[in-house]
């Protein structure tokens, strides 16, 4: 069985203000460890990500940790995360991160996320 490849590449990254407005328009969120997800169908093959990490997490350099290590722990679960999603995000203030517990946060509210949405849809699909 072929190795997946672990990148992280544009095109899996939320760039406009209209595709967060989009998933934030969705209005599934979850919340575990100190993270906030929320979450939306893209229709596309692979899930988006998108960061929101405001002022009151800290210094520019505590924000950019934290952006760094959600990124990260996106990329090595990527392959594990339902496809099919864009989703945002956020980390909570004053929240203590590491990257087991980021990828686990991850995993488990996209996959909630994903059950919502298809719950949502209905048995038919629709």
């Amino acid at each position: 069985m072929p190795v997946p490849r672990l990148r992280f590449s544009a095109r899996q990254r939320l760039a406009h203000d209209r595709q967060y407005r989009a998933v934030y328009a969705g209005k599934v969120h979850r919340s575990r460890a100190g993270l906030g997800m929320t979450g939306v169908p893209n229709g596309l093959a692979f899930s988006r990500l998108g960061l929101s990490v405001g002022k009151r997490v800290g210094s520019a350099a505590a924000r950019n940790r934290a952006k760094r290590l959600i990124r990260e722990a996106f990329r090595l679960v990527q392959h594990e995360l339902p496809t099919g999603l864009d989703l945002v995000v956020s980390v909570r203030t004053g929240a203590a991160l590491d990257l087991q517990s980021c990828r686990e946060a991850i995993v488990e509210m996209a996959a909630s996320i994903a059950r919502e949405w298809g719950r949502r849809k209905g048995p038919n699909g629709k």
